[in-house]
């Protein structure tokens, strides 16, 4: 299994060994239930798919109900699906716990969705430093020339502008594992993580950092 899904719990201090305090994020790593197990003969791929915090009958589809009692597992609102190797032996309605994915893993990757900003202006979306604001400087803070006078006479492709800001997906990779907590399904990560408290984030093992804590 390569990952759970969580909740970004909120950032706070800790202290290491050699008492240094460190800045980390808490996620509530699971427990996830594993609905589906998916094979290469069946559907032509091996993966798992896991379900996260319960949900009530009424809010999901019949199919769905019908999947989720198949597993033997109650409702979840969250679902996300995960590769597996070929001899992976996880079955449907296991549960699987923070304990069984990261015990000695060093770094992961966490994918979030980062908070929405709205419609943002070029300083705030791009950190442009804007315009004068004195001496009769009337830029301020716009974008200022986006094309030229002539040829080619258009606004090339890629031009920075105002425009939608956040709520996109967003990994954050090779975070450091400080502390795994079991009896709170929390894992303590070093630095910050894409999206609000109480987001949900997908915290897999790192991709291209690997190690034993």
């Amino acid at each position: 299994m390569q990952g759970l899904i969580g909740k970004k719990l909120g950032m706070t201090q800790v202290f290491d060994a050699e008492g240094r305090q460190v800045a980390v994020t808490a996620i509530e790593a699971g427990p996830c239930v594993i609905v589906q197990r998916k094979t290469k003969a069946n559907d032509g791929y091996d993966a798992v798919q896991l379900g996260f915090e319960d949900a009530k009958e009424q809010r999901v589809t019949k199919p769905e109900l019908g999947k989720f009692k198949k597993a033997g597992s109650s409702p979840k609102r969250i679902m996300k699906e995960l590769a597996v190797d070929e001899d992976d032996e996880s079955k449907a309605g296991e549960t699987v716990s923070v304990v069984d994915v990261f015990e000695g893993v060093a770094f992961v990757d966490v994918v979030g969705t980062t908070k929405g900003r709205g419609f943002a202006g070029v300083v705030k979306r791009h950190n442009m430093a804007g315009g004068r604001m004195t001496h009769g400087g009337h830029s301020k803070r716009r974008v200022g020339s986006i094309g030229q006078c002539a040829y080619p006479g258009r606004v090339a492709k890629g031009r920075r502008m105002p425009g939608h800001m956040g709520n996109i997906r967003v990994t954050t990779q090779n975070l450091r594992v400080v502390g795994i907590r079991p009896d709170d399904n929390v894992v303590l990560v070093h630095g910050a993580i894409p999206g609000p408290t109480g987001g949900i984030v997908l915290v897999k093992k790192a991709l291209k950092k690997t190690g034993k804590s």
